[in-house]
């Protein structure tokens, strides 16, 4: 353990203590993530709407500006990896389980339940849902994820950095941050992402319990969620133990193709055209309105804040408490590609992808609600496999959507165990296998407690105060990166 910080000891400690509190006092913890919840979206909501919003800014600016041609890397150095890898490995690492969770339930929630601008039921509303759900899956978080991971990627492969969030800050702070406060900025980046990612492993046990208990009548409840963890924690450390180019990008692939074979069969079997004619005119939406629903705050009575709440701010700060894990695993496997090249692909192919799969499922789901089938009175995992009983194959349906889940929850988790062990081994882009163990093992942990605590709404509570403290030190890597970038091209005009 001679590669382990500081970071690792009190990080550890950290979450032992949390879990500790979840597990003996559940309704204070319950209450305690309630009120945080409350407060900040109630007092930081237009925060977190300008945070996302100025990242958008920041890397549009940064892909036509003459930083696009510098590598990450050196000038020689060129991808690790294909593009299809590299795309499905960023793709699975950055979405995963809430893909599929959120697939139907999101748009179709937006549509006929509580919508956020038209009346439910209506043909507006299905329109206007789809494209918030554009809205919240698409280029505001990637921009985010593409900022850190590139900011993470120049320092670290350009500037011969340690990956580590803390050296990303040294062009503003020097050599301040290898004492204490480096240590707590990586302990906060740290902390973010056990809570991230432990959200999203919460879905995941959640669905894929409703999907055994659809097709196979397994009661849900916590014993059954707590021993799909059990099971799937065993998987991933076992792909964890084997490294990054084996078992991650194995996976990886393995997520495409899964995700591909349940797309293309939904839009075979499902509403083909009013899928394609969704799509098309929803997609429209949502680039129309995007400015102005960057800005949405929701601020007189009338204006459902609410739902605002509920949706946008928590995503934003679900995008926010997974920067660090998605931002350093995208980086890592992004070494030798132009700044250009990467910030490109980070932003625009996701959400293209993104876009094509809620249309799908979302448009799908809209079309069973509409025959006469009343889909929301089934809870968030449960909608899928309700939805898949109204078109043919449905079982077979089911089982792809089951699987892939479980592909997605071993790959994110594999994933956060290889970034925690680089954010605790002094940016060891090689962690020691019982790191990643004792990691892995620690964001079960807080995955199950949270859903012994209070279920999702748990999840989503702490998801919120997770994000909240990084988000300003997004903010600080984004003027440490243009200060090293303009020093950077001043050096190569130069020359």
């Amino acid at each position: 353990m001679k590669k382990v910080s500081s970071v690792f000891y009190i990080t550890v400690s950290l979450v032992i203590v949390a879990v500790f509190i979840g597990a003996l006092f559940p309704e204070l913890s319950e209450q305690v993530t309630t009120n945080v919840n409350a407060f900040l979206s109630t007092s930081f909501g237009w925060y977190y709407m300008w945070v996302m919003t100025f990242l958008i800014v920041i890397s549009i600016f940064i892909i036509f500006s003459p930083y696009g041609k510098i590598r990450l890397g050196k000038n020689h150095e060129r991808p690790d990896f294909s593009t299809p890898s590299w795309i499905a490995m960023l793709f699975s690492a950055g979405l995963g389980i809430g893909l599929v969770f959120y697939g139907s339930a999101e748009p179709l929630f937006h549509a006929f339940y509580d919508a956020p601008l038209s009346e439910p039921g209506t043909d507006q509303a299905f329109k206007e849902a789809l494209s918030v759900t554009y809205f919240h899956w698409g280029i505001h978080g990637w921009a985010m994820y593409g900022i850190v991971a590139l900011t993470l990627a120049y320092f670290q492969f350009r500037k011969d950095e340690p990956g580590l969030i803390s050296a990303t800050l040294k062009p503003l702070f020097g050599d301040k941050m290898k004492g204490p406060w480096g240590k707590l900025i990586d302990i906060l980046a740290a902390f973010a992402t056990i809570f991230g990612v432990a959200t999203s492993l919460g879905f995941g046990a959640a669905q894929i319990n409703g999907g055994l208990s659809h097709l196979f009548g397994i009661e849900v409840n916590f014993t059954a969620q707590f021993i799909i963890i059990l099971i799937v924690t065993v998987l991933f450390l076992i792909s964890a133990w084997s490294g990054i180019s084996k078992g991650i990008k194995y996976l990886s692939n393995v997520n495409m193709v899964l995700a591909t074979v349940l797309f293309l069969a939904v839009i075979i079997v499902g509403p083909t055209l009013l899928i394609l004619n969704m799509f098309t005119e929803t997609f429209g939406m949502y680039i129309q309105n995007i400015m102005k629903w960057s800005f949405r705050t929701a601020s007189l009575e009338g204006d459902n804040r609410a739902w605002l709440d509920s949706w946008t701010i928590f995503y934003w700060a679900w995008w926010i408490a997974w920067a660090p894990f998605v931002g350093m695993f995208i980086a890592r496997v992004s070494r030798g590609r132009t700044i250009r090249q990467f910030m490109i692909g980070v932003m625009i192919v996701p959400t293209l992808i993104i876009g094509v799969w809620f249309a799908t499922f979302g448009t799908t789901a809209g079309f069973v609600q509409r025959s006469g089938v009343d889909l929301t009175q089934y809870v968030t995992e449960m909608v899928l496999f309700n939805m898949f009983d109204q078109l043919p194959i449905s079982f077979i349906l089911s089982m792809i959507a089951i699987l892939l889940i479980f592909s997605f929850f071993i790959t994110s988790a594999d994933s956060a165990t290889f970034v925690l062990g680089i954010q605790s081994t002094h940016g060891s882009l090689t962690p020691p296998n019982n790191v990643k163990i004792i990691w892995g093992l620690a964001q079960s942990a807080v995955a199950l407690v949270l859903l012994y605590v209070g279920g999702l709404t748990a999840l989503q509570n702490t998801i919120i105060a997770a994000a909240f403290p990084f988000s300003f030190v997004m903010i600080l890597m984004v003027i440490s990166l243009i200060k090293s970038l303009n020093k950077e091209v001043r050096v190569l005009r130069r020359k």
